[in-house]
């Protein structure tokens, strides 16, 4: 019979294999131990790195679980033994492990999913790389694709992501140090997923993963209209104006220095209806957007300012680009300008307002 209480779910994340996760998590295991929590190692994998071994003593092991495949024995985790021990903590290594054919679970943090239901909390430790939504983009850096991978759900419903984080340069010190593989294997791996450009790309990716679950978090415990964003976005106003086009490819600019997602968006009027060439502007619009890898939203509201602020506030924008206003000095005099009235209505938002492109007049 489960406990009522779900287990907690810690994970140590890392740009690669080497950055010291697992060692961190029997780091912090051992010091829950010593304050007199019930602390066990349910599956460790230290890959024959001595000090990893060495930092493992002190700990109870729970014996693995043997299953054959072909002529040998391979060691897998015993989820029931652990269930049945039931610690307050299990140390769990290698979150996306595929388990050998045969066993209960086809996956590693299936059988943590088991653990977590039975009440007990669990650490684990995985690689940036294993992230299911990030297969393709680390296909791609790194020329790898990665087989074994983990449901972005999992990532996102621990209880706290820890980024195990250290530089390229000194990651690839230990590497040639013999730290991480063996000496037969680290020029190979030098040579290819240890490129310097490689694990600068993963340690960015690592960053940025467990700086949007920290965000995403914070805008949970927030209260309304509180919350100030981690991560740039950049949202571009558009309208039936030729310059649209031009603010685009400005606001796409700027997402891009920002590493920041780009977010753009057409306010109709409810009261008049687009003509033919205003509709092909728009859609012309729309496709650029989708050429930057963009989100374009459309929205009906005959309050242009309040329209914006309130995609403002549900993206969690931090940047917006529009044109200089085109309205009469009269139109402005009484109801003040799009920009005036965005100050007025938006907070911790920097605005960017783009000239428009003079045409020269020719004088006779």
């Amino acid at each position: 019979m489960y406990s009522q209480r779900r287990g907690k779910h810690k994970i140590f994340i890392g740009m690669a294999p080497g950055v010291g996760k697992t060692y961190r998590m029997l780091e912090e295991g051992h010091a829950l131990k010593q304050e007199g929590i019930d602390v066990v190692i349910g599956l460790l994998e230290t890959h024959g790195r001595k000090e990893t071994a060495e930092k493992a003593e002190g700990l109870e092991v729970i014996p693995p679980q043997l299953w054959t495949r072909g002529d040998i024995m391979l060691p897998e985790m015993n989820t029931e033994a652990v269930i049945e021990r039931s610690p307050q903590l299990v140390l769990i290594d290698e979150l996306a492990h595929t388990n050998v054919p045969g066993c209960p679970r086809a996956k590693r943090y299936e059988d943590v999913e088991i653990i977590l239901d039975a009440g007990i909390d669990v650490y684990s430790t995985m690689n940036v790389q294993h992230l299911e939504s990030l297969n393709d983009l680390v296909a791609r850096i790194t020329g790898v694709v990665v087989r074994e991978r983990i449901p972005d759900r999992i990532l996102e419903a621990a209880n706290e992501v820890v980024l195990v984080d250290i530089t390229p340069e000194t990651l690839q010190e230990r590497l040639l140090e013999g730290k991480i593989y063996a000496p037969q294997n680290i020029q190979q791996a030098l040579d290819n997923f240890f490129q310097r450009r490689n694990l600068i790309a993963l340690r960015e990716l690592a960053l940025r993963e467990v700086a949007n679950n920290v965000e995403e978090d914070a805008i949970a415990a927030a209260p309304k209209g509180q919350f100030c964003s981690i991560q740039e976005r950049v949202l571009v106003c558009i309208s039936t104006y030729p310059n649209s086009l031009q603010l685009l490819r400005r606001g796409a600019r700027l997402a891009g220095y920002m590493n920041a997602p780009l977010y753009v968006l057409f306010v109709a009027s409810p009261d008049r209806f687009l003509t033919k060439e205003e509709s092909l502007h728009i859609h012309t619009c729309e496709k650029l957007c989708q050429e930057f890898a963009g989100t374009f939203i459309r929205s009906s509201s005959s309050n242009i300012s309040g329209a914006i602020a309130e995609v403002a506030e549900k993206y969690h924008i931090t940047q917006i680009v529009i044109g200089e206003s085109k309205h009469s000095r009269w139109k402005l005099l009484f109801k003040g300008s799009l920009t005036q009235q965005l100050v007025r209505l938006l907070k911790n938002i920097d605005l960017h307002i783009i000239a428009t492109e003079k045409k020269s007049v020719l004088k006779n």
